[in-house]
């Protein structure tokens, strides 16, 4: 969603485009386009097709807001993962070097499915879209990369929040305030949740930029460097430098232009 991007893409160019029967607000600057595709697989998915017919990049990243899965990762972490699963279909993306396993899940994750999914994947963060971006790229031979901050720790219940996900990944903000505003026992968990999404969104906003800054010079990364490593003041783990998609026993939009 745009919130979750708003410092970054406050000063670049916008257009709107037209794929799959929706609209969608392209943000631009000289080295990179950004689509906000909306919240779930299937918006993911369209987002995905359109940035790519649009921009035509070498590389798609799935940036934005991600759960805790380890107790350890606290609001603000960001997140370059190594691998990438998709829950519905046990797809794994191999991205290469980062930080730790990243699932996501078809729904809203509260505290017991962050337990479940940390058990069964072994993952440290949990989202929504990743997967879908890392597939539909990879389908049309695209580089992928992810790049996610935490926004709620591990123990941290998310109000219901898939009821106020319209059809087109939409959030539905109005729906979701009316239903809070009668229900006083959620208004702190509510609360909670705007201050560390706005304490999120800077951090993303300034890792997306430090990402775009360090391949607009041209260097290349080694195998096993991350960005996540400059970003955050904790050891951010093992490495890993495959980088493919299979299926095992298990599985927000920017690109890199064409320079």
């Amino acid at each position: 969603m745009e919130r979750e991007v708003r410092p970054l893409i406050r000063d670049w160019k916008v257009r709107t485009v037209e794929h799959g029967g929706r609209r969608f607000r392209l943000f631009e600057n000289a080295e990179a386009t950004l689509i906000c595709g909306g919240i779930g697989a299937e918006a993911a998915r369209r987002a995905t097709e359109s940035v790519i017919r649009e921009a035509n990049p070498v590389r798609v990243i799935s940036a934005g807001f991600a759960g805790a899965l380890d107790p350890a990762l606290q609001v603000g972490h960001v997140l370059e993962p190594r691998t990438v699963i998709n829950a519905a279909d046990g797809v794994r993306t191999e991205i290469g070097g980062g930080e730790g396993v990243l699932v996501s899940s078809a729904t809203v994750a509260g505290k017991e499915q962050k337990s479940r999914l940390s058990k069964a994947y072994g993952a440290i963060a949990v989202d929504m879209e990743a997967a879908a971006v890392a597939q539909g790229a990879q389908a049309r031979g695209m580089q992928f990369g992810a790049l996610k901050v935490i926004s709620d720790v591990a123990d941290f219940n998310l109000p219901a929040g898939d009821r106020f996900v319209a059809a087109d990944g939409r959030f539905q903000s109005v729906r979701f305030a009316s239903y809070v505003a009668l229900r006083p026992w959620l208004w702190g968990a509510t609360i909670s949740l705007a201050r560390n999404s706005a304490k999120a969104s800077r951090a993303l906003s300034d890792a997306l930029a430090s990402y775009l800054g360090r391949e607009s010079r041209n260097r290349e990364a080694a195998p096993d460097e991350s960005l996540a490593a400059a970003l955050n003041p904790i050891n951010t783990g093992p490495r890993s430098a495959s980088g493919h998609t299979y299926v095992g026993p298990e599985v927000h939009t920017g690109v890199k232009q064409q320079q």
